[in-house]
């Protein structure tokens, strides 16, 4: 934990503990609403303190996360466990395995072509609105 500012923005925050691929979608899921701290939704500019709970909606389950320091810095794998602790209830993760098992049974075998359209349709009845 080499560099700890007093006050970081939360799309920086979340591209910086690799919860999301590029900052831009970081930005992007607050300007959505789907980044809540304490039950309210979170503009990309606000600042995170240490200590706060921020829920991440992810399709059909959401990631809850508690703050332990701050970073604006984006870092290794291995260095991310210091800054936040993964606080995602039982029912939160028992929700996500269910989806990926779910999705698994849609996976095509390889060199079997493109979905036709009866299995289009399908996959779009089961992701719904995500």
């Amino acid at each position: 934990m080499e560099h700890t500012p007093g006050k970081t923005r939360t799309d920086k925050y979340l591209w910086a503990l690799r919860l999301f691929k590029t900052r831009a979608l970081a930005a992007e899921a607050c300007d959505k609403g789907r980044v809540r701290v304490a039950d309210i939704t979170v503009k990309a500019s606000r600042n995170v303190k240490p200590g706060e709970v921020i829920v991440i909606h992810r399709g059909p389950w959401n990631q809850h996360i508690r703050v332990l320091a701050l970073s604006e810095r984006r870092m290794g794998a291995a260095l991310v466990g210091g800054y936040y602790e993964d606080v995602t209830p039982a029912e939160e993760q028992e929700r996500f395995r269910l989806h990926q098992a779910a999705l698994a049974a849609f996976q095509l075998k390889r060199g079997s072509g493109r979905p036709t359209k009866r299995d289009r349709r399908q996959m779009d009845d089961f992701m719904g609105d995500w």
